[in-house]
């Protein structure tokens, strides 16, 4: 049995190298999904598409014990728009797409788990689906998917997602909220251009907007308590003109994180109230577009425990992480667990070699030790013991 599971791994470890070297953005996931489905259909394991590029699997044992619930297990296929800087042998082959935030190695750990469990069918005591879900990076994947059925009979869903600020194999899955809630905002400063000579015949809106930039810091530093969970990230400014040309616009782009709605409402009102006052005050307008993406993320009690409990043996002595949470990072999953109970785990990668770079970096990659370790975990959490013996 120790070579069939040192074979599934292997096995898990090469589909995540592949995916690695051919990543897909949301959405445009075709090839990832038809290697998904034909892996699926050489172990022998039901699957229906679900969500255009989304794919359900389906484990079922000859006998169902009363009682027990339908669980399913999520994993996450798309990539980001990022353009790796990394000279590993399965970086990237594709301009301006990465794997950057170790969806490959989600995918990667769902399928050896599929192949652990089908060895093992009959030890399952009631149902579990595998959730394959595509445009988990802001195109509500996961809404779609639940929307085309994927929860249709499911009583709980689990799922995980690898963090290299958290020591390897150390695990966060707290009861309650995780992650926070994002959403992203677009002002639109419009101001009258000009020559740069002239300063009193234009309406400068680059100064309006890097005074607005300055302004909307005040919202987490002095308008929220210190103790709330709250981020205003302004990530980009666009003014772009000629160097003696003060141009008609600028436009600014951020993001925020919030642990929940109220928090969303009060901060989303104060950037309006801030944008349109700081403006007012340079002489120009502010248009304001914000964006909510995500929810917070929201375990159920009882399965956080139940995630906490069975890492303690998956694991060993390295136990829950030290760590402040909610972590201020979203996740899509938050989508089934408005639906369903179910639980979402965060795993450490950091193994102080070459897993420290964080999600979304560049430089990131998947540290592959963990499929062995939460292949374990999901196949305990949907009732499998494991024994590599």
């Amino acid at each position: 049995m120790s070579d069939r599971w040192q074979a599934t791994m292997t096995s898990a470890q090469q589909l995540r190298q592949h995916l690695h070297a051919n990543p897909e953005l949301g959405w445009q996931e075709f090839d990832t999904a038809e290697r998904i489905r034909s892996q699926l259909t050489r172990l022998e394991i039901p699957w229906k598409a679900c969500a255009s590029t989304g794919t359900i699997a389906s484990l079922t044992p000859r006998t169902i014990s009363d009682g027990t619930p339908h669980r399913a297990l999520r994993g996450d296929i798309d990539a980001l728009p990022i353009q790796e800087a990394t000279t590993r042998p399965w970086a990237s082959q594709r301009d301006g797409c990465m794997h950057a935030c170790g969806h490959d190695g989600h995918t990667a750990t769902l399928m050896a788990t599929a192949e652990w469990l089908k060895l093992h069918e009959d030890q399952l005591p009631g149902p579990v689906s595998l959730l394959f879900q595509p445009a988990e990076e802001g195109g509500h994947g996961a809404l779609r998917m639940i929307e085309d059925g994927a929860l249709d009979g499911v009583d709980e869903i689990y799922g995980w997602h690898n963090w290299p600020a958290i020591p390897f194999g150390q695990l966060a899955c707290p009861d309650g909220i995780v992650m926070c809630g994002n959403g992203t905002f677009t002002l639109t400063v419009t101001g009258r251009g000009g020559h740069a000579s002239q300063p009193e015949l234009t309406r400068d809106p680059v100064l309006a907007a890097s005074a607005i930039v300055m302004s909307l810091q005040q919202i987490c530093s002095r308008r929220l308590a210190p103790q709330q969970a709250a981020v205003v990230s302004v990530t980009s400014i666009d003014a772009r003109s000629a160097p003696t040309v003060t141009p008609e616009k600028a436009v600014i782009g951020g993001s925020i994180r919030v642990p929940d709605l109220a928090t969303r409402i009060i901060v989303n009102q104060l950037i309006s109230e801030i944008c349109q006052a700081t403006a007012a005050s340079y002489g120009v307008k502010c248009e304001v577009d914000i964006q909510p993406r995500y929810e917070a993320t929201i375990n159920h009690a009882d399965q956080a425990a139940r995630t906490r409990t069975l890492w303690g043996s998956v694991s060993g002595a390295k136990g829950l992480a030290d760590i402040r949470l909610p972590i201020m990072a979203s996740e899509d999953f938050s989508y089934y667990l408005q639906h369903i109970p179910g639980a979402f785990a965060l795993i450490g990668a950091d193994d102080g070699e070459a897993h420290q770079a964080p999600c979304h970096s560049a430089h990131y990659d998947f540290n592959d030790r963990l499929i062995p370790l939460v292949t374990r975990l999901f196949s305990q959490l949907v009732g499998v013991e494991v024994s590599t013996e």
